[in-house]
């Protein structure tokens, strides 16, 4: 078997000569990481993983170096240092070149072999990962511990999703079936769920298992097709599932030797399309048996009892094996070799006696018991099988607990008998064990390491039993050794002191007389537990008869050491050559010392012996560790704090220190900087002298052609003189005619302009004339319409007038007919006054209308004449706008027509009502008519006064006619006959005053509207820059 020792090499050749299937029991190399120095020691590997061909290894140990193994190149390379344990690996990612490693401090990093550079942190585990789980497609990861399950996006490499469980249930594992998008979640209560990788929902849970074959799962493993789920636990059973038909359908017994199942791996085969056959099964024994599941032979194993593996991984294209081992070495295995070694017929045929638990006739149908055979191949075995019974448990054995099952103890008289034998214990009965502290006081004792150094030498791959056994040793056999720290324990020297002066007093005065006193010839022995002067055999020898005995048995062996070293010791009169002899290793026979510290313990009286001051043995209390408190504790204290103390000074030491190298550090580069600069100006400067010279001898030689052309230049700047003088004469004249014709040029384009302004200003003078007798004949056309519609109207109401007025003669005249048949002489008198006054007031009314009517004309004039100037001046303004104009003023016409014919229907309702009024007085005065002209009769056939009453009937008559022109008005009264002579002409003449009262108002409602519409277009369309011109109306 090839050994390869990475030691502190980063790279290197695994193995120098492969030994491919001929390896011995498969081995093709046995890798290890030793670390030299003042203590050499393994470095231990922890985790193994495959990457997805199979042909690279990964591998970590415990401080946290991770090596990459090139199995086709036979290269190893060191890719990164983590300073932490790993705890998981993956190497299947999608990116080839990276790998995922779980650490110490609960978190997940992501790596690569080849840059050897951090690509990710993922934090959110608070417990260890124990396993993590790529999926096919190496995007996704899931990482496990016991509380929790994470799923991650390994491109972004952010969290997804997270599955947490009750404290009380567990995880197991948590991982992704192959060839499928489902997660598979295995739980300490013995529940499995699969659940749909895409929605996280639960697709099923594989039912309970039959009764009977109830255990708990520990670990798990899948075929590549993802068909079959192995589950084992604390038994040597293995359940079967059948994830598709989701039953368990084989249950398999291990052979008897199998307690507990602590690893599983199925062994791939190119030619089994997934579904493998070979199963492997790591147990509590160490030793990793290979069985295949349909026949239940076991092929070959790996590993023994001796050299036991810890963890494997098996490569995906099925030709390698990992295997971690106890001693904290890796192992690789051709599997290839496994196979020829397992179709070696086997050595002997064995049976073994049947006797275990009764299981239901539903579980034992199940059961399939592995046996031992022959097979030509790993993954089919078609030989025919060695018949042999495996042993079963006792009835009343629980199989969990066979694992733990352990010798309640030894029996002190027969171990007596081997010591006194064989001088010796046996080195099976040793245990192994590591360092560690309990009490502050052991922070403090400066000796402790030498104390524990040789269990830790002894107990390296053991770190729980190696302190309990120093602790052990520092509470039955360093007794009273505390009680004047820090100084050595005076009494326990004392002690041996007067065991020395009892057996040999000479060599106690040679001590004395060179002032040796115990701490010199007895503290160096006491505090390293004789390991100085002392082999390692010789070492175990003597603790083994110091372990078989009073705890005073130690202090007479290092007395006993000292006196069967006095012929050396009586020559020695130097006190460095004592201190040499106490430190270093000396001839004496270690059998003449042990049978001197038992004739020391025999002989020694009682009142000097150790024994009568020291305890007898007492061992550890059991559930935890007794508390040490046998020591002065203030001065532990004290020292616990001088030495925070020290240290916080030393860091400030360091850091100031640190802060001195790295300013010392920029002051050298500084002024390295400077030399490097102070060296270039110096070669600048010299190249400057240089380049100096060569010009100075140049410009010499420029000095004597400047000479020369000198005189040339005097006769070529003469003639030069001269034909600028010429070319000068001669560039005015053209200068002054070209100005000459740039006048005249800019003369005929003044002119030009002019005429061209004329012309438009002409133009724009005659299309605003134009425009203006437009207007004009707009408005003088609107003006006819104006008059037409007016006499029109006035026509219509000159009809209703007259028509009314009729009317009202008609009444009136019958009124005046009873008024005069009653009142005809007052009514002469009244008519004479009122038609007087009528006439005064007609006239003076007829004055002041025509007055205010000429003024309102004169007024009307000026207000249009100012507004044809308006009009006029904003003309050309208005053009845009016409349309505009005429769309609002059709709305208004629009309007004043929708007035209009309202109007004219309240003027018929009112019509209607005066018809009925009128029909009503009509009636009544017919009846009043006719009673007067009985009255009349009657009176005129009384009085004879018929033909009175026949003219006045006929002036009635007459003035009836004039009523009948006077139009309805509140302010004319019945019997004023003046006023209604002349209302027919106020009724016109108002009526015109009241048309052209609205005629102004409808013009003046135009011309705002134009206003507003002129301003809205200036503030949409600004203005254009027309000439300077002015226009005057």
């Amino acid at each position: 078997m090839e050994r390869c020792d990475l030691g502190e090499r980063r790279r290197g050749r695994i193995w120098t000569r492969r030994a491919g299937a001929a390896a011995p029991r498969g081995v093709i190399v046995n890798i290890i990481h030793s670390v030299q120095g003042y203590h050499s020691k393994t470095v231990h590997f922890l985790n193994v993983a495959f990457n997805c061909s199979g042909d690279s290894l990964l591998a970590g140990d415990r401080q946290g170096n991770i090596y990459v193994f090139d199995l086709n190149g036979n290269r190893f390379n060191l890719v990164q240092r983590t300073m932490q344990a790993c705890t998981a690996l993956a190497f299947n990612l999608r990116r080839k070149t990276e790998f995922l490693v779980a650490l110490a401090d609960y978190s997940v990093k992501c790596f690569d072999t080849v840059t050897q550079e951090l690509v990710s942190w993922m934090r959110g585990h608070e417990s260890s990962v124990s396993s993590i789980s790529v999926h096919g497609c190496g995007k996704y990861a899931i990482t496990t511990s016991t509380d929790t399950a994470q799923l991650w996006d390994l491109d972004t490499f952010q969290r997804i999703r997270k599955l947490n469980v009750r404290q009380s249930v567990g995880i197991q594992k948590v991982f992704f079936l192959p060839l499928s998008n489902t997660i598979l979640s295995c739980f300490k209560d013995n529940s499995v769920f699969a659940w749909e990788f895409d929605t996280l929902h639960c697709k099923y849970q594989l039912p309970s298992p039959v009764e009977g074959s109830v255990l708990f799962y520990k670990v798990f493993a899948v075929t590549r097709d993802g068909q079959i789920l192995v589950a084992g636990g604390k038994s040597n059973h293995l359940h079967l599932w059948s994830l598709e038909l989701k039953q368990l359908i084989r249950i398999i017994q291990m052979p008897e030797k199998v307690r507990a199942v602590r690893h599983l791996e199925f062994l791939p085969d190119s030619f089994d399309g997934g579904s493998n056959q070979l199963l492997g099964v790591l147990s509590q024994d160490n030793i990793m048996r290979f069985i295949n599941i349909e026949t239940c032979k076991l092929l070959f194993d790996i590993g023994s009892p001796e050299e036991g593996i810890s963890t494997a991984a098996v490569s995906p294209n099925g030709r390698y094996i990992a295997s971690v081992m106890k001693n904290g070495s890796l192992n690789l295995y051709s599997v290839q070799a496994l196979t020829q070694e397992g179709n070696k017929p086997p050595p002997f045929m064995f049976k073994v006696v049947e006797d275990g638990p009764k299981y239901t006739p539903e579980a034992n149908k199940l059961i399939t018991k592995v046996t031992s055979g022959r097979s030509e191949g790993p993954w089919k075995s078609k030989q025919s099988k060695i018949q042999s019974t495996l042993l079963k448990l006792q009835e009343n054995t629980s199989l969990e607990n066979k694992e733990n099952e352990l010798p309640g103890g030894l029996n002190k008289k027969r171990l007596r008998a081997l010591l006194k034998g064989f001088g010796e214990y046996p080195a099976k009965y040793r245990t192994l064990s590591c360092l560690a502290h309990w009490s502050a006081i052991f922070a403090e004792t400066r000796y402790m390491p030498l104390l524990a150094f040789p269990f830790v030498k002894l107990f390296q791959n053991n770190q729980l039993i190696c302190f309990e056994v120093v602790a052990t040793v520092v509470v039955n056999f360093c007794q009273h050794w505390f009680e004047y720290f820090p100084n050595p324990p005076v009494n326990v020297l004392s002690m041996m002191e007067n065991v020395l002066a009892h057996h040999d007093k000479e060599l106690l005065q040679h001590l004395v007389k060179y002032n040796v006193t115990s701490q010199v010839y007895a503290w160096p022995l006491l505090e390293t537990l004789l390991s100085e002067v002392l082999t390692r055999e010789e070492w175990l020898k003597v603790f083994d008869n110091i372990f078989s005995n009073h705890p005073s048995y130690f202090l007479m062996v290092v007395v006993a050491y000292i006196v069967c070293s006095r012929a050396p010791l009586l020559h020695c009169n130097q006190a460095a050559d004592f201190e040499y002899f106490f430190h270093h290793r000396n001839n004496v026979d270690i059998n003449v010392v042990i049978k001197e510290a038992y004739h020391l313990m025999e002989a020694t009286p009682l009142e000097i012996h150790p024994q009568r001051m020291l305890d007898d043995f007492t061992p550890l209390t059991k559930g935890q560790y007794p508390v040490f408190n046998k020591y002065p504790m203030f001065i532990v204290d004290y020292q616990a704090q001088e030495r925070e103390k020290i240290r916080q000074e030393e860091i400030e030491y360091l850091r100031e220190r640190q802060l001195a190298h790295e300013s010392e550090a920029k002051a050298q580069e500084q002024k390295a900087e400077d030399e490097v600069w102070y060296r270039k100006q110096k070669l600048l400067q010299e190249a400057k002298e240089q380049r100096r010279k060569i010009l100075l001898e140049e410009e010499e030689k420029l000095a004597e052609q400047r000479q020369r052309l000198a005189v040339v230049k005097r006769e070529l700047r003469v003639k030069e003189l001269q034909l600028l003088d010429a070319s000068r004469r001669r560039f005015l004249n053209y200068q002054q005619d070209q100005l000459q014709m740039e006048l005249k040029r800019l003369d005929n384009e003044i002119a030009r302009r002019a005429s061209m302004r004329e012309q438009e200003t002409a133009a724009a003078v005659e299309d605003v004339e134009l425009r203006w007798m437009e207007l004009e004949s707009q408005k003088q056309l609107f003006e006819q319409h104006l008059i037409k519609d007016q006499e029109a109207v006035t026509k219509e109401m000159k009809e209703e007038v007259e028509a009314h007025q009729r009317k009202v003669d008609l009444e009136d005249q019958r009124v005046q007919r009873l008024i005069e048949i009653e009142r005809e002489e007052i009514q002469k008198a009244l008519t004479v006054a009122e038609e007087n006054l009528a006439k005064a007031e007609q006239k003076h009314i007829d004055t002041d209308w025509k007055l205010q009517a000429q003024r309102r004309l004169r007024r009307d004039d000026q207000d249009r004449e100012k507004s044809y100037r308006e009009i006029v001046k904003l003309l050309h303004d208005n053009r845009v706008k016409e349309a505009e104009l005429l769309k609002a003023m059709r709305e208004t016409e629009e309007k004043k027509w929708e007035d209009v014919v309202h109007n004219k229907a309240q003027l018929e309702e009112e019509q209607k009502a005066a018809a009925s009024a009128d029909g009503q007085r009509k009636q009544f005065l017919d009846d009043k008519t006719n009673d007067a002209l009985e009255l009349a009769e009657k009176l005129q056939r009384e009085d004879g006064c018929f033909e009175r009453l026949c003219d006045l009937k006929s002036r009635c008559t007459e003035r009836g006619v004039e009523v009948q022109q006077v139009p309805r008005s509140g302010n004319v009264c019945l019997n004023d006959m003046s006023t209604l002579a002349s209302s027919p002409h106020m009724s016109s003449e108002r009526r015109r005053a009241e048309l052209a009262h609205r005629e102004r108002e409808l013009m003046a409602e135009v011309w705002q509207l134009r206003q507003r519409l002129i301003s809205q277009a200036q503030a949409r369309h600004p203005p254009a820059h027309f000439p300077a011109t002015t226009w005057s109306p």
